[in-house]
This record gives C-alpha cells, sequence and structure tokens, in this order.
C-alpha cells in the first residue's frame, strides 16, 4: 500500500504499560501436562532451525536439515500421536542455501535465507538486492532481510518505505521477513512505527532480531510489533507474520511468547505461515521436556544435539 506518514505519526506507544503487560504474562499463562506438550509440538512446528556461524559447512547444514525432518525422536512422536512433525523452515546463508534445499527435497519444509549483507545491512545497496536474487533462483522459498537501522534512528520513514519497496519487489514469489534489529532502534515508539512502514511496503513477516545484536527479542518488543500487526490488520484486511529471533532457547520461553500470540492476535497466527521462531538451541529443550512428559525423566541435553 502506499506509505500513510499521518498513520506512521500517529503511532505511539506507552513504554511502561507495555513492560508491565509484559512481566505479568509468564505468571497468568501457565500449561501443564498434555496441554504442555501440545504446545511445545506447536512451538516445534513453528521453529525456524538456523545456522548463522562462519564456521558452517556443508556437513553442518545436511545434519541441521535432517533433524528438521525428524526434531524429535520418532518413538517419542508416536506415543505423543505426531509422527510426521516437522520444523517450519531452515535458515541459513546465502551460499549453504543449495545444500539446504537438496538435503530438504521432498520434505515440504522451506529453505529460508538471509540477505541483504546480514547482519549489518551495510554492503552497497546493489549489492544487496543482487544477494536476494541469487538467493531466490538457488532455491530459497524465504528471504529474511535486515533494513537500514538508520532510516529509523533519524525516522526517516520515506527511505525504510522505499527500501522495503525494492528488496519486496526483488524477491518476487518468494516471501520476505524484515529483520527490524530492534535492539539497535532506540525507543518502542520507532519499533511500532518501523513495523508498520514496513508492513506498508509488503513485508510478509516482521522479526525483532538477527541474533547478533547485544538485546535481541524481548516480550516487550513482541508486544510492541504484534499489536501493530492487529492494527494493521484491523485496517488493511491483511495478515502479517511474526518472527521473535534470538536468544529464546528453552521451552518454557516458547510457551510465553505463544501465549502472547493468542492473547493478542489470535488462534490464526498460531499457525507457521504467520508465526516463527529463529532459534537453534530451542529445539532440543523442548525435545528434553516432551521426554520428560513420555518417559518421566529427563535426558542429558547432549542427547538432543541438532546434527
Amino acid at each position: 500500500m502506499p506509505l500513510d506518514l499521518d498513520w506512521v505519526a500517529g503511532v505511539q506507544a506507552n513504554t511502561s504499560a507495555i513492560e508491565r503487560r509484559a512481566a505479568t504474562l509468564p505468571g497468568r499463562r501457565s500449561v501443564k501436562k498434555d496441554y504442555q506438550a501440545a504446545w511445545l509440538l506447536k512451538a516445534i512446528s513453528c521453529i525456524d532451525l538456523t545456522t548463522l556461524s562462519g564456521d558452517d559447512t556443508p556437513g553442518r547444514v545436511r545434519r541441521l536439515c535432517a533433524k528438521a525432518r525428524q526434531p524429535v525422536a520418532p518413538d517419542l512422536l508416536d506415543r505423543l500421536g505426531m509422527p510426521g512433525l516437522t520444523v517450519g523452515a531452515v535458515c541459513v546463508y546465502h551460499e549453504m542455501v543449495p545444500t539446504a534445499v537438496q538435503a530438504l527435497e521432498g520434505s515440504g519444509i522451506p529453505v529460508a535465507a538471509v540477505s541483504t549483507g546480514f547482519p549489518a545491512g551495510l554492503s552497497p545497496w546493489p549489492l544487496r538486492l543482487a544477494e536476494i536474487g541469487e538467493s531466490v533462483a538457488a532455491g530459497a522459498r524465504e528471504i529474511d532481510i535486515v533494513i537500514s537501522r538508520r532510516h529509523v534512528l533519524t525516522r526517516n520513514w520515506q527511505a525504510l518505505y522505499d527500501e522495503m519497496r525494492q528488496m519486496r519487489a526483488a524477491v518476487g514469489d518468494a516471501h520476505i521477513k524484515a529483520i527490524l534489529a530492534t535492539g539497535e532502534l532506540g525507543s518502542l515508539r520507532d519499533v511500532a512505527r518501523a513495523s508498520l512502514v514496513c508492513m506498508m511496503a509488503g513485508a510478509d513477516f516482521i522479526k525483532t532480531s538477527t541474533g547478533k545484536e547485544a538485546v535481541n527479542a524481548t516480550l516487550p518488543v513482541t508486544l510492541t510489533m504484534i499489536r501493530a500487526i492487529r492494527d494493521y490488520h484491523e485496517r488493511t484486511g491483511i495478515r502479517v507474520g511474526y518472527k521473535p529471533a534470538g536468544g529464546i532457547s528453552k521451552a518454557k520461553d516458547a510457551l510465553v511468547y505463544l501465549a502472547m500470540i493468542k492473547d493478542e492476535l489470535g488462534d490464526r497466527w498460531l499457525q507457521p505461515d504467520l508465526f516463527r521462531f529463529g532459534a537453534s538451541s530451542l529445539l532440543g529443550d523442548i525435545e528434553r521436556q516432551l521426554e520428560h512428559h513420555v518417559t518421566g525423566a529427563y535426558s542429558a541435553s547432549w542427547r538432543h544435539a541438532m546434527g
């Protein structure tokens, strides 16, 4: 849609109220036993299983893809009545896209590629657009781009909108997730405004972080972003997805995020096409909790490695 600067300027965020609301949620939304297991299985289906390290190798990516196909031991899934459960996607650097596409062939699991000079987003503009095209051509069905934080910090909303529109066009038929790097944006009000501008420019998802910032996904930021999604949907009828990333490593944390999504956006957003966790170690802790639910005993974390 066209950039509506009056709508953007009218966006506010009551930081103290948002922080109070976020602080109360972990104590008020507790699930146990079979209900907890069901929510954790839902969380698995919404994970973007990720490896974004400088020492990534084809072997590591193939192991990660094998874990994506079989995220929990088959006997556990059988006993839980969920055979065939997979994660939402596998997220890698562009260099590893062909390896991941080949390893996931026939699984239905999409490959997501981080792009546009990830994580800083400061490479030359033509190269950033070219990187998107290369990843799509290599088989990536989802592209996680990083915005230019300076546009938010200087409140140059037109520049942010124009940038996002061009990246949206470069993605073509693939899905695009806009990474805001919220830990570097200064205020919740600017997080809300940046979220709105990216949605106006065509983002399919808005995402908190690259996972490389000092502060990544938090509950106050999540509440701010998903309320922006709710407002956008109410005014346009368009559903935009949400992806918290960075620092979510415990099963209990995943439950809190899922509860917040259900409270604020409703059940429709609890599907992988509208909600994802950007995570790697989270899956191992969820698997430990599910094993405890089935067997009554906790296993060592090393038994649930990513590959």
